[in-house]
């Protein structure tokens, strides 16, 4: 199985790939497939064998368009600069007919429309505005962190963490593209960062950054709204205390079993709760060392059988196999590969 890995800092030459076996969870060896500045964030298209990222760019910020090709090697075909500079996220819409990027230094986000070929267009940019204020070096200005949409891809969502809200965007194609349409506030001080939905559609988890914690949100696709419910620690504060630093990085729901992950960064462990999504509960029932540092990115396989976490710090990739009774973690022995500064894994979907 193929694995793509964003990449970033000057020890990391651009993006790489290896051949995952998900037999055994061992590697291949990483090999670099395109030369670029710090490709920190990847994502694929929904429909096509089209890996986009984000990266520095040789003069200035942009977004890539590669075509995958058959020996897994990558070939760009469309490039567009980034106005607001350099991104933290990418995702494209489920429609594939355009990408929106988060733009965290900015404070905004840029929607790029995409052709029948997936070639990028010009973007439109949207402006958060505003600040919490709570934790003064981090929130006192719109800081949007990861770009996602609702299960019928009608709304766009946006954890702002120097706002310490999701901002939601109605989609609204051939139109204005995106409008506002709501806000939804965490707790105070939290520094929301990634999410995801549950898998019946029914419930957000957002994970906040600065609190290493999980809040839980009710989801109403026919408004488009979202009730926060409850927050959960991903660490205990007597854990975190005795790191020098500790942070939330990202947050995964498992795609058949009542799980949700959380990457730790300091810790360096990932947190496995286990979700009731009638009583929309979470409850912790492992902690997993990464076997690396700074878990920046992981990604579960497509078939939710194997975890992979990126060791930012420690330049490693390491592989956990799941458990499929109950979602823990078991490490693979000698299930690691080597990376340069990972910050971001993809899975092929090779359906593609």
């Amino acid at each position: 199985m193929d694995v793509y890995f964003g990449t970033m800092g000057s020890a990391a030459e651009g993006i790489y790939r290896t051949q995952f076996l998900t037999d055994t969870g061992r590697f291949r060896s990483a090999q670099l497939v395109a030369q670029v500045q710090s490709p920190n964030f990847l994502t694929q298209h929904p429909n096509d064998a089209i890996l986009y990222a984000v990266c520095k760019g040789e003069r200035v910020p942009s977004i890539i368009a590669y075509k995958i090709k058959k020996d897994g090697t990558l070939h760009e075909f469309s490039r567009m600069d980034s106005p607001q500079g350099l991104a933290c996220h990418v995702c494209v819409h489920p429609s594939g007919r355009f990408l929106l990027t988060a733009h965290y230094s900015a404070g905004a986000i840029s929607a790029f429309p995409l052709d029948e070929r997936g070639k990028i267009g010009q973007p439109k940019v949207y402006a958060h505005s505003g600040s919490s204020g709570i934790v003064a070096k981090r929130q006192a200005s719109a800081h949007p962190h990861w770009t996602g949409f609702s299960p019928d891809g009608r709304y766009a969502l946006i954890p702002d963490l120097g706002l310490d809200q999701i901002i939601i965007y109605k989609v609204e194609i051939g139109v204005e593209l995106l409008s506002k349409h709501a806000i939804a506030e965490t707790d105070p001080g939290a520094g929301p960062r990634h999410m995801r939905f549950s898998n019946n559609g029914k419930f957000i988890y957002l994970l906040n950054e600065l609190q290493s914690s999980v809040t839980v949100f009710s989801w109403d696709a026919d408004t488009g709204t979202c009730r926060r419910i409850a927050s959960y620690e991903t660490l205990s504060e007597q854990v975190r205390s005795r790191e020098g630093f500790n942070s939330a990085a990202e947050i995964l729901v498992h795609p058949q079993l009542n799980c949700v992950y959380t990457s730790n960064r300091g810790h360096d462990s990932i947190t496995v709760f286990q979700m009731n999504n009638l009583t929309d509960k979470l409850r912790p029932i492992q902690t997993q060392a990464i076997r690396g540092a700074f878990p920046r990115h992981i990604s579960l396989s497509p078939k939710g059988d194997w975890l992979l976490a990126a060791g930012m710090h420690s330049n490693t990739v390491s592989a956990h196999r799941v458990d499929p009774s109950n979602g823990q973690l078991r490490y693979a022995t000698k299930a690691i590969v080597t990376v340069p500064s990972p910050s971001c894994i993809i899975f092929l979907d090779a359906t593609h």
